[in-house]
C-alpha cells in the first residue's frame, strides 16, 4: 500500500529536490541540446519542479559566491610543521565556518520568495493584476507567476505558462523577472515572456531590459526585438511589426496565424481549451493557414479550416475535435467561416 500524509509527502519533495539538483548538476557540465530540452520538460512538468529547481539554483549562486570569497584569501608562508599543523587546524575551522555559511546562505536565498503573493489563471482564463508599485501583470491562460517586493528590488517569477508585463518606472529598485535560468531586468518598461519546451521566449514592446541566463554575459534587448533564451546561450533576434503583433495579440484575446502548420496553429489554440484539437491524419499536419480569430471561440479557426482547407473536424464524446483529411469526393461541412484564413 502507498504511504500517504505529511511523510509520504516529504519524502516525494525530498525525491524532487534531489532531481532537482542532480539536473542542475547536468545542466551546469557542457550538456548537449538534448540534455537542455529533457531538463527543461522536467521543469516545465509541474511548479513543484520549477520551484525545487529555482531553489538547487539559489544554492548552487550561494556556493559559487563562498567559492569565490575563499579565492580571495591569501595564507601566510608556512615555516614549520608546528605552524603547519596549526594552520591545518585552521583551515579545517575555515571549512566548517565556510559549510555553515553555505547553509545559511542557501537557507535565506531559497527563502527569497517566502512571503510571496501567487497569481494563476485556469485554462481558457486570462487576467490583469495591478501591483502594489503601480505595474501591470498580464497573465495568459492556464499561467502562473510569483511576485515579491522589498526595499531593495521587485521579483517576480514566471512558474508556468506566459506573462507580459508593464513596468513602473522606478530606477531605484529595478524589476527582475525569473524565468527558469533566465534573469530579465528593467527599470520601467513593457515585454512578454512564453516558456516554451526547451527555451524561454522574450519580447521587447517598450523601453528596453537586460537579460542574463546562467553564467552567461548580460545583453541588452531593445523594443522591436526579443531574445531565445536556453540556459546557457541567449539568442537576439531582431523582430518586425507583424511578428510582435503576433507573439502579443493574446492580450486581446485573439490568436494571429500567418502561414502556420495546422500543427502549430491547433498547439495554440489547445492552449485555450480544456479538450485538445487532435491530428488524426499527417496529411493534415503540414497545411498551412493564415488568419485572426478569438481565443474564446475555437470553433470559429475550425469552421476555417474546414471551408479553406481538405479537412474535417470530427467532435469526441469527451469535448476533444479530431482533424482528419478530407478526400475530394467528402462534402464540405456547411459551417460559418471563421473571421479570415488563406
Amino acid at each position: 500500500m502507498q504511504a500517504s500524509g505529511p511523510e509520504s509527502d516529504g519524502n516525494s519533495r525530498n525525491a524532487i529536490e534531489a532531481e532537482a539538483a542532480r539536473l542542475l548538476a547536468r545542466l551546469n557540465a557542457d550538456p548537449t541540446p538534448e540534455d537542455e530540452a529533457r531538463i527543461c520538460a522536467w521543469v516545465e512538468y509541474s511548479p513543484a519542479h520549477a520551484i525545487a529547481f529555482a531553489r538547487a539554483e539559489a544554492a548552487w549562486d550561494a556556493a559559487e559566491r563562498l567559492k569565490s570569497a575563499a579565492a580571495d584569501i591569501t595564507l601566510p608562508p608556512i615555516v614549520n610543521e608546528a605552524n603547519q599543523r596549526r594552520l591545518s587546524r585552521n583551515i579545517m575551522v575555515a571549512a566548517a565556518v565556510a559549510v555553515m555559511l553555505f547553509i545559511v546562505a542557501a537557507i535565506v536565498t531559497v527563502r527569497t520568495f517566502s512571503g510571496v503573493d501567487r497569481y494563476e489563471t485556469a485554462v481558457g482564463q486570462m487576467r490583469d493584476i495591478a501591483l502594489s508599485d503601480g505595474t501591470i501583470l498580464h497573465l495568459n491562460s492556464d499561467s502562473e507567476a510569483e511576485v515579491r517586493f522589498t526595499e531593495n528590488g521587485r521579483r517576480a517569477r514566471i512558474l508556468k505558462g506566459e506573462a507580459s508585463f508593464d513596468i513602473a518606472h522606478d530606477t531605484a529598485r529595478p524589476f527582475d523577472v525569473e524565468a527558469r535560468s533566465a534573469v530579465i531586468r528593467a527599470v520601467g518598461t513593457a515585454f512578454n515572456v512564453r516558456l516554451r519546451p526547451s527555451l524561454v521566449e522574450l519580447t521587447v514592446t517598450q523601453g528596453a531590459v537586460t537579460v542574463r541566463s546562467g553564467g552567461s554575459a548580460a545583453q541588452k534587448v531593445a523594443a522591436g526585438n526579443g531574445a531565445v533564451i536556453q540556459p546557457r546561450r541567449i539568442s537576439l533576434t531582431q523582430l518586425g511589426p507583424k511578428l510582435i503583433g503576433q507573439r502579443t495579440a493574446w492580450r486581446e484575446q485573439m490568436v494571429e496565424l500567418d502561414g502556420e502548420t495546422i500543427e502549430q496553429a491547433a498547439g495554440e489554440f489547445n492552449r485555450y481549451r480544456s479538450a485538445p484539437i487532435l491530428i488524426g491524419d499527417q496529411r493534415v499536419s503540414s497545411l498551412r493557414i493564415g488568419g485572426r480569430f478569438r481565443t474564446t471561440d475555437s470553433r470559429e479557426f475550425l469552421s476555417a479550416l474546414q471551408l479553406s482547407l481538405p479537412i474535417r473536424a470530427v467532435d469526441g464524446e469527451d469535448g476533444s475535435v479530431m482533424l482528419l483529411y478530407r478526400d475530394e469526393e467528402q462534402p464540405v461541412p456547411n459551417q460559418e467561416p471563421g473571421r479570415s484564413a488563406s
